[in-house]
């Protein structure tokens, strides 16, 4: 687990600030599965994700649910902190996807550093432009790509010609039904582009 001074953040900060910090963030742990904080809820703390990872996603039309990205060690949620700093509902929902170890900070200790640090403001305004990049590629992936390429892509990730996924998991990490997801895998394998298995697709080009 990373400790508190191996954040980027954490580095670049005064002594007198890291000491600071580290009076106020209070040491987590959280199992698998566990929501952190749900669409709607104004959050109080943010998480200095120490271990492990979390999947951030919406609930859009019927309930289909849309991942935005994945929070990694070493790493402050975006939507997590906007929260908590503006005081408004969360635009999406976290889960964790293994046990996680980190830091909460409270509202009141990521205002102060904001004030009296200018590296910690720099942190969290670049933490806004590089997910608000993600979710544009998202959105625009969503938008304007077909769903057979989006799966291929998807498939393309994972770094092997063989990946462990039922139609239900591609569904949910694309945004969409598993009815749709299961005629789209069959128009790939009759395009020779694609093999089905059992909880197994292999890639072929």
């Amino acid at each position: 687990m990373l400790s508190l001074n191996e954040f980027e953040f954490a580095k670049a900060l005064s002594h007198e600030e890291f000491e600071y910090l580290m009076r106020h963030a209070k040491r987590v742990s959280i199992p698998k599965n566990t929501i952190l904080f749900y669409q709607e809820d104004i959050c109080k703390d943010i998480l200095l994700l120490g271990k492990g990872e979390i999947e951030l996603y919406i609930y859009g039309e019927n309930d289909k649910k849309i991942p935005l990205y994945a929070l990694k060690e070493g790493e402050q949620c975006v939507i997590n902190t906007s929260s908590t700093i503006s005081q408004t509902p969360a635009i999406g929902t976290a889960q964790s996807l293994s046990d996680v170890e980190g830091w909460m900070v409270s509202e009141e200790v990521v205002k102060h550093l904001m004030h009296q640090s200018p590296t910690y403001l720099n942190y969290v305004f670049s933490l806004f432009t590089i997910k608000l990049d993600a979710l544009a590629t998202l959105i625009q992936d969503i938008k304007f790509k077909k769903l057979d390429s989006r799966i291929l892509e998807w498939l393309r990730t994972h770094h092997s010609n063989l990946v462990q996924a039922t139609h239900e998991e591609i569904a949910e990490a694309l945004g969409t039904s598993r009815v749709v997801v299961s005629r789209v895998l069959k128009d790939l394998e009759k395009q020779n582009l694609i093999r089905l298995h059992r909880k197994e697709i292999e890639i072929l080009s």
